[in-house]
C-alpha cells in the first residue's frame, strides 16, 4: 500500500471532472437553507445555491466541515491509501483547516501507519484548488510523498487569486464593513476588485464598468507574471458562464496559458460577492527549456 490521497474543501472550486481524473476527494461546506442541510457541491449545486441566495439570502448561512467530516474521508482514504496531503482554504477565513488538524491528532491513534499532512492555503476559491490539482496530478505520476508535498508548498508560494464583483452590495455581509457603506458604493455603481494575500482578501482597486474591472484585473495579472512565462489559469464565474468563457478567451489569448480552464465560483464566498462575479487564480509554471 503507497498509493497518495489528495483532500480539499468544496471552496477550492474543483470541478468534478478534475475531482474524478485525479481522485481528490471534496470534504464539503454545509448550506442551511430553509430548514434544510445540503452538503455544498455534493447535495446541491453551484447555481441551485445562488438560486437560494436570490430567493432568500435572509435564510442562507453555510459552516466550515467538522472534524468529524475529516475523520470521515481519513478512514475512507486511507483503505486504499498510505498517505495523505489536505489542502484547506486560508485558516484566517474559516475552520476548515483547524477541523483538519484536529481530525488528523484522532486518526493518528486509529492508524499511526497512515501519513496525513495538512496545509493552509492561505488563499482561497481556485487559488486553493490549484494547489491541490498539482499535488495530486504529482502523485498521479508517480512520485513520493515528499515530492507531492514539495509541489504543494510551491505552488502555494506562487499561486495568485484576484476577483471582480458585480457590485459592492453584499460585501457588508461578511461583517468587514458596515451595510450602509456597501449600499452607498451599490449606488454609485462601484465593482470592487480582490486580491489574496497573508492569508486573507484585499481590496485591491475599483472600477465603475465591468469591462474597465476586467481590463485592470488583466493588468494585475500581468504585473505578476508578465505576458510570456507559462501559466496554469483557474477562470471563476458565480453564474455567469457567459461572461467567463469571453474572459477565458481573452485570458487564452493575451497569457501563455499551459492549462486554462472554467470552474464555479464558490457559493460560499459567493454569499458575500454576489452574483456576477468573476475571478482568476493563477500561478506561473516553470519553464522546460
Amino acid at each position: 500500500m503507497t498509493s497518495i490521497a489528495v483532500i480539499a474543501d468544496s471552496i477550492a472550486c474543483i470541478t468534478k471532472e478534475q475531482t474524478e481524473n485525479y481522485h481528490i476527494k471534496i470534504v464539503p461546506a454545509n448550506i442551511f437553507f430553509n430548514g434544510q442541510v445540503y452538503r455544498d457541491f455534493i447535495d446541491i449545486s453551484s447555481a441551485q445555491a445562488y438560486e437560494f441566495l436570490v430567493k432568500a439570502p435572509e435564510f442562507w448561512k453555510s459552516s466550515a466541515a467538522s472534524p468529524e467530516d475529516y475523520l470521515k474521508a481519513y478512514r475512507e482514504l486511507s483503505e486504499h491509501a498510505q498517505s495523505i496531503l489536505v489542502v484547506t482554504i486560508s485558516s484566517s477565513l474559516s475552520m476548515f483547516y483547524t477541523s483538519a488538524q484536529t481530525a488528523k491528532e484522532i486518526f493518528k491513534e486509529e492508524s499511526p501507519q497512515t501519513n496525513i499532512e495538512v496545509i493552509d492555503s492561505e488563499t482561497a476559491a481556485a487559488a486553493e484548488g490549484l494547489i491541490a490539482l498539482a499535488a495530486a496530478q504529482t502523485a498521479a505520476e508517480g512520485k513520493t510523498f515528499d515530492e507531492v508535498i514539495a509541489v504543494a508548498k510551491k505552488v502555494k508560494a506562487r499561486v495568485k487569486f484576484v476577483g471582480l464583483l458585480e457590485s459592492i452590495r453584499h460585501v457588508y455581509r461578511t461583517g468587514r464593513i458596515p451595510k450602509v457603506a456597501s449600499e452607498i458604493g451599490s449606488m454609485l455603481s462601484i465593482k470592487p476588485i480582490l486580491t489574496g494575500s497573508n492569508g486573507l482578501i484585499h481590496f485591491a482597486a475599483a472600477a465603475r464598468t465591468k469591462q474597465s474591472g476586467i481590463d485592470k484585473m488583466l493588468q494585475i495579472m500581468r504585473n505578476h507574471i508578465g505576458d510570456s512565462e507559462p501559466v496554469r489559469v483557474a477562470v471563476m464565474h458565480a453564474d455567469a458562464l457567459e461572461e467567463a468563457e469571453k474572459l477565458k478567451e481573452r485570458v487564452a489569448a493575451e497569457f501563455n496559458c499551459v492549462e486554462i480552464f472554467i470552474t464555479d465560483f464558490s457559493p460560499i464566498m459567493g454569499y458575500a460577492t454576489g452574483r456576477g462575479t468573476l475571478a482568476l487564480a493563477y500561478y506561473k509554471e516553470d519553464r522546460l527549456d
